[in-house]
């Protein structure tokens, strides 16, 4: 079964690499240089290699875990303690343990008791279709109380979803409270983070190395101009003028990416496909030659600063694995049509570091090897109340071909562990639902192809 695969991510190598142990034949084709989408690397000027975006593994990320033993580099992992904090009202406040939770200034003991009790509450909730149709605020406002909501969870929403979080279920904030907590081990119940040395494209290439050593291709700066739909079945990938044939076509695309590939399917199915929709995001990567706030997430519940929140790495990473760099990402999430995907990056740097001298008194910009903006503008699919009959499957209607995308990974967070989860059980999907089909050319014919839109 020789199966083409568009996108090389996380989750196009990922089910590659499961489908190669099913005896399957693939070819992965990927329009930038490097692999890993999202979860791919960049090159400093000094040969290092970090990632663009932040990530992290977590001591519970079990698949993950079990992944990089079979793969043989466990060896490279690496877990330490972490810390967390607040920003709020000019100050920050840590937020670690029992005795700074009750001192956090916001909030008296009665609304500190029920923010705990809403973080403890969402690990008993096992059926979260319950919370589908409940809004995020309605949610919290009954567990954490108006006040609560007002100081904490309104500010971390609007930042989240740039503005607008009126149509988001509680599921949303429901797994978060649940991969937070686990974190947490142990009696000291002391929050842990993880790493691979060299970020995620060590991952990336031992799932490579074990594609090419039984067979299959990864083309990279490949860019697919069309998956080639004929008589209602995929026959192949366009790639420049030459159509190569599959027996089946995985796209791992975003959705609107995905439906802009497939211009010979009907009519009904890429109306479907439109219906989804995604935040950007705008994530500078600053890169200091000291620590920053010594803090792995530092949440901003200040609506005058821009970003989402401070994510330093290096507060766990070990700066040997770093190139001696202090690594800190600046997200900033942004809603469908927003213009600060408009802004320069001179301007986002600008705002950026101006805010930080703000936010940190002793922050100088003498202290920043690099300030490097990244732009995605489809990074986090939405899913509003009650719009799970909206995400699309893994089979579509249109015969062998299948979709493996991040919108299909719900209510679950998208991060490494659930996307390679997913690609997995994609490629399981694909063995079973493939169809045969009769050639209506010899495969070595040139085919008639569409125009894409």
């Amino acid at each position: 079964m020789k199966i083409g695969i568009v996108g090389g991510g996380i989750m196009g190598i990922s089910l590659a690499y499961s489908l190669i142990k099913q005896g399957a034949e693939v070819e992965i084709f990927e329009a930038s240089p490097t692999l890993g989408g999202l979860a791919g690397p960049i090159y400093l000027d000094d040969g290092t290699a970090v990632d663009r975006f932040y990530h992290a593994i977590l001591s519970s990320d079990s698949y993950l875990s079990d992944l990089c033993k079979e793969l043989g580099i466990s060896d490279q992992l690496r877990y330490n303690e972490t810390k967390m904090g607040f920003y709020y009202q000019g100050d920050i406040h840590p937020m670690n343990n029992v005795l700074e939770f009750f001192r956090f200034p916001p909030l008296g003991w009665i609304d500190r008791f029920r923010l705990g009790l809403t973080v403890l509450y969402a690990q008993f909730v096992k059926d979260w279709k319950k919370l589908e149709s409940i809004s995020v605020e309605d949610w919290l406002v009954r567990l954490s109380g108006r006040k609560t909501f007002t100081h904490i969870w309104k500010p971390m929403l609007k930042a989240k979803f740039d503005g607008d979080f009126a149509n988001t279920p509680a599921t949303y904030i429901w797994s978060r409270l649940v991969r937070m907590k686990s974190t947490r081990g142990g009696a000291s119940q002391k929050e842990e983070a993880g790493h691979l040395i060299g970020g995620y494209i060590a991952l990336l290439d031992a799932m490579a190395d074990r594609i090419r050593a039984a067979g299959g291709k990864i083309h990279l700066s490949t860019p697919v101009q069309e998956i080639v739909i004929e008589d209602g079945a995929a026959r192949g990938l366009r790639i420049g003028d030459e159509v190569h044939s599959f027996d089946a076509v995985v796209s791992t695309l975003q959705v609107p990416v995905f439906q802009r590939l497939i211009p010979g399917a009907d009519a009904q199915y890429h109306d479907f496909l439109k219906q989804g929709e995604y935040l950007g995001i705008i994530c500078p990567l600053l890169i200091l030659n000291r620590p920053l706030s010594g803090y792995w997430t530092l949440n901003i519940t200040d609506d005058r600063v821009p970003f989402t929140g401070i994510i330093e790495t290096t507060s766990y990473i070990d700066t040997q694995y770093s190139g001696g760099h202090h690594l800190i990402y600046l997200p900033k999430y942004t809603a469908p049509g927003s213009d600060w995907q408009k802004r320069s990056d001179e301007e986002i740097r600008e705002i950026w570091l101006s805010n930080l001298e703000k936010m940190f008194p002793d922050f100088s910009r003498a202290s920043v090897r690099y300030f490097l903006v990244h732009r995605e503008r489809y990074v986090e699919p939405l899913h509003g109340l009650n719009e799970t009959d909206e995400i699309p499957t893994v089979e579509t209607p249109v015969k062998n071909l299948f979709l493996a995308t991040t919108a299909q990974i719900y209510p679950a967070l998208t991060n490494g562990e659930s996307v390679a989860r997913h690609a997995e059980q994609a490629a399981q999907t694909v063995l079973a639902k493939r169809q045969p089909v009769t050639a209506s050319k010899p495969v070595d014919a040139p085919m008639q192809v569409a125009t894409p839109a």
